[in-house]
């Protein structure tokens, strides 16, 4: 089996050598991605359900749209973030595989692959289902994500 902290090692003792001190390092994955979470992906989610549940058709096609062009931007900050994650866990000389706030960001990562993987799709032709699976599975995402923060912070305050 690969240990992906040996692997991740020599990137993170670069970035030890750049000094960055130790609250920004222990706290700054969790902050930044807060501001992801709680800001951004909120967003992302109500401008989902809004575009499917209003009944003005204007706003519904602006919330539709907002979501379109947000939810990837989402998902790369939050691909970024877990790379962050990870690489501070390593940094800071802290096992990787063991915390549950690794496997809920995992999940959630890929839920929201998944996700994007359907909308892609165009739902295969427009699908209803596949718009309520899609809906959904965002939304799954989004309180996992709830869960995740709350397992980051046990974390935090632990190490």
């Amino acid at each position: 089996m690969v240990n992906w902290s040996e692997v991740l090692e020599p990137i993170a003792a670069w970035f030890r050598s750049l000094g960055v001190p130790e609250p920004i390092v222990h706290w700054g994955h969790p902050l930044m991605m807060a501001i992801v979470v709680f800001v951004m992906g909120s967003y992302v989610a109500l401008a989902g359900w809004r575009g499917r549940l209003i009944e003005d058709k204007d706003a519904a096609i602006k919330s539709r749209s907002d979501h379109r062009q947000l939810a990837p931007w989402l998902f790369l900050f939050m691909a970024a973030g877990y790379t962050g994650g990870v690489l501070s866990l390593v940094m800071q000389h802290q096992p990787i595989l063991e915390s549950p706030h690794f496997w809920t960001g995992s999940l959630v990562l890929l839920l929201l692959l998944i996700n994007g993987a359907i909308s892609l799709s165009g739902f295969v032709g427009n699908k209803m289902a596949l718009r309520a699976v899609h809906a959904y599975v965002g939304s799954i995402a989004l309180c996992i994500l709830f869960l995740h923060a709350v397992l980051g912070f046990k974390l935090g305050v632990s190490l």
